[in-house]
């Protein structure tokens, strides 16, 4: 008999965690207004194209022109791939229980950040990073696009985990949800703890 209520117990706790799960998805659906990239997707490639083409009098247009565009597309991309059909945070859920191969931002930061190497570009550099990296739980990563030579922090972040393949991009410095530190230090950092 204690079987039958150990696994009773156990079905129990389960069903408990997946309904926090989904609590937690809906409150952060609800905090963030749904919020979705725009549309018009030759606008935004357009205009991460010209804010990449700022970053620097070396920048080549063409390859600006190019990361813009497999930013966008291979972001859509990956969201198919993965078949991502709900919020970032549910979607994460998912591939925790299982449920889903891959979708947590730091599968996208490296999918993007393969695929954007194999451009070979010559007159812009791309950075990992990661935030919040003092916190398992809700830390982030992605990649940042700057150029050539320059730090990250004189970068453009390129998000795609954020609004579930639709990418999210900005000025490292105006991106104020998140703090990001090169991710080479977050890794120092740690193994000078252990």
């Amino acid at each position: 008999m204690s079987g039958v209520l150990s696994n009773e117990c156990h079905k129990d706790i389960k069903m408990r965690h997946r309904l926090v799960a989904l609590l937690v998805g809906l409150a952060f659906i609800v905090i963030t207004g749904c919020a979705s990239a725009p549309n018009n997707w030759q606008q935004d490639i357009s205009g991460l194209a010209q804010q990449t083409r700022a970053l620097g009098g070396d920048v080549q247009a063409s390859e600006a022109d190019r990361l813009a565009r497999i930013a966008y597309e291979y972001s859509a991309q990956l969201a198919k791939d993965y078949n991502v059909t709900d919020a970032p945070l549910i979607h994460n859920t998912k591939v925790n229980q299982g449920l889903r191969p891959r979708g947590l931002c730091w599968h996208w930061a490296d999918d993007l950040e393969a695929r954007l190497r194999k451009e070979g570009f010559q007159s812009l550099s791309l950075h990992r990073a990661i935030a919040n990296s003092d916190n398992l739980l809700i830390q982030h990563s992605t990649v940042i696009v700057s150029a050539k030579g320059d730090p990250m922090s004189k970068g453009i972040v390129l998000d795609p985990w954020r609004y579930g393949g639709k990418l999210f991009w900005a000025p490292i410095a105006g991106d104020t949800r998140y703090r990001w530190k090169p991710r080479s230090d977050v890794f120092s950092e740690r193994r000078a703890r252990q």
